[in-house]
């Protein structure tokens, strides 16, 4: 199966590293103009992008906080000057502050909730009034727009000591399929991704030595996930290939959320 994303343009949050940057790699590799965006690591996401343009694709970065409205909106503005289209937007953005809930900040919380959930649903506002205004693009896309929003295993999976993580990703689940539910009759498609243990720099010291034995108890399919099994993912789930996938999370996670450690318990 050939995948071309040529002549459309993809918007990753939280592009400056990790999951997002292995996304917007390869969506750059798929054809299309991408938006990195960052919120306080400027060189990473502009690397990238001079790395994509130096491949001959199309790529800018661009800062913003996306649990901030006024900054989304500056984001997506900045978008269709830069391009004058958005066809992708993977709601990427995301971070931890843990803690036992008895000890966790009304400050962590809202931090965490402000960028896991409330981030996803501004872009996703801001992508939804940009998707109507264009209709769909002939020629371009099956569909008027498609929007990906990056969750986590621990959407099902509840998480002690990160109570405020956990919650989150439940809502980014149930902001997907209601959203889903809302717009699919203007040919809209959203969609959600689940990642479980994937080997990136922040995840580090819990894939490697023996942390990563321990983790693997957890896997049925026995390794640890790479940036690049989600980004396949987000290519498919951005192509006319999944144009009949509308309201559904992809887990990708080699089975974590299969609950491993209950086999022979049952």
């Amino acid at each position: 199966m050939q995948i071309s994303l040529k002549q459309q343009v993809a918007l990753v949050t939280g592009a400056s590293s990790g999951i997002g940057a292995g996304c917007a790699k390869a969506l750059a590799d798929a054809g299309a103009a991408v938006v990195l965006n960052y919120n306080s690591e400027a060189e990473p996401a502009e690397e990238l992008a001079r790395q994509i343009i130096a491949e001959g694709g199309r790529a800018i970065a661009i800062g913003a906080d996306v649990s901030k409205e006024q900054e989304v909106e500056r984001l997506f503005a900045h978008t269709i000057e830069a391009f004058g289209s958005l066809d992708i937007l993977v709601a990427n953005s995301g971070m931890q502050k843990d803690a036992p809930a008895v000890d966790m900040s009304l400050a962590d919380w809202n931090q965490v909730i402000g960028v896991n959930l409330t981030g996803q649903f501004l872009c996703a506002r801001a992508a939804l009034r940009i998707f109507n205004r264009q209709g769909v693009r002939e020629g371009v896309s099956r569909a008027a727009g498609k929007i990906i929003h990056m969750s986590s295993v621990h959407q099902r999976i509840p998480w002690a000591g990160h109570v405020n993580y956990a919650a989150s990703k439940g809502g980014v689940d149930m902001l997907m399929q209601t959203l889903a539910q809302e717009v699919s009759h203007q040919r809209i498609r959203i969609n959600g991704i689940a990642p479980g243990a994937i080997r990136t720099a922040i995840n580090r010291a819990a894939t490697e030595g023996a942390a990563e034995q321990d983790l693997l108890k957890l896997i049925p399919y026995g390794r640890v996930g790479d940036v690049e099994d989600v980004a396949n993912a987000v290519v498919f789930l951005a192509s006319d290939a999944s144009d009949y996938i509308v309201g559904t999370t992809l887990f990708i996670d080699g089975g974590m959320s299969l609950y491993p450690e209950f086999r022979g318990n049952g």
